[in-house]
């Protein structure tokens, strides 16, 4: 069971600022979930292949690079919402 203050420093290091009911609330709630990842530790794994992806399928594809002509360009930058000189214009980003 994690205590009230085990609860506080949780929400101080998300930077949120709890009532003591959504202390109590939320420390009812985090307690259930650590409970329910305990019981799935005790779960035997041994043998079981660690896995990237549920379907155990590789979901990558090679790049493959494709010219457009001129109309499909067009009408790409067309959709953008501002453009400059035939290129999409974007909020600058530092």
């Amino acid at each position: 069971m994690l205590t009230k203050k085990d609860i506080q420093h949780i929400a101080d290091l998300a930077r949120l600022d709890l009532t003591e009911e959504e202390l109590d609330k939320y420390g009812e709630q985090l307690t259930r979930i650590l409970g329910y990842i305990d019981q799935l530790q005790e779960v035997n794994t041994d043998g079981v292949e660690p896995a990237a992806a549920a379907t155990g399928e590789n979901v990558w594809r090679e790049d493959e690079v494709s010219e457009w002509d001129e109309g499909e360009v067009k009408e790409a930058v067309g959709e953008a919402p501002e453009t400059e000189e035939g290129q999409v214009k974007v909020k600058r980003v530092l």
